[in-house]
């Protein structure tokens, strides 16, 4: 289990890195549009952050059995991990369809650049990204998506390993 611990924090510290850069560029995005319900798309970033958190916690407690964990903590973990866990699937099954279909995800790409520059009044032309860094795309959000789910799922497995484990020690004798 300490192999699982460790590759659930590196994956915490990945996902609380990364999750925390992109809630960051939304709310300025969010900011800058002036709409408040534009906020609704802050739900699933920040799910992942407090998921992090939360997972940080259960591995301090895992790591120091003397710090016990919060009963807050554990429910968070379930609940806040279901939705971040639904966060992490929806990015990677995008993720995986534009390394599938990367020609499709460009046309899409140029006719909004398109418009964007229409928008804009520019008469500089905007130049689109290749098939390969389209792709090179789709495989880093896939990444990103497979990340939060495997660092959900180890982290559930860590919290049923801790309830074990401190149910265990504090009934010795019992069996």
């Amino acid at each position: 289990m300490n192999k699982v611990l460790k590759i659930a924090t590196v994956l915490t510290w990945i996902n609380m890195i990364i999750w925390s850069l992109i809630t960051l560029m939304a709310v300025f995005l969010v900011l800058a549009s002036g709409t408040v319900a534009a906020l609704i798309v802050l739900i699933f970033p920040t799910a992942i952050i407090l998921h992090s958190y939360a997972s940080f916690q259960l591995q301090k407690s895992i790591k120091n059995p003397a710090i016990p964990l919060n009963s807050q903590t554990s429910t968070g973990i379930r609940f806040i991990g279901f939705v971040a866990l639904f966060a992490g699937i929806t990015t990677l099954i995008p993720g995986i369809g534009i390394v599938q279909h990367p020609q499709e995800y460009l046309n899409q790409l140029q006719e909004s650049l398109k418009s964007f520059q229409e928008q804009m009044h520019s008469n500089k032309p905007l130049v689109p990204p290749t098939i390969a860094q389209i792709r090179l795309t789709g495989i880093l959000v896939a990444l990103i998506g497979l990340s939060v789910a495997v660092n959900v799922n180890l982290n559930f497995r860590l919290l049923r390993w801790y309830y074990f484990l401190r149910n265990n020690s504090n009934n010795p004798g019992e069996k």
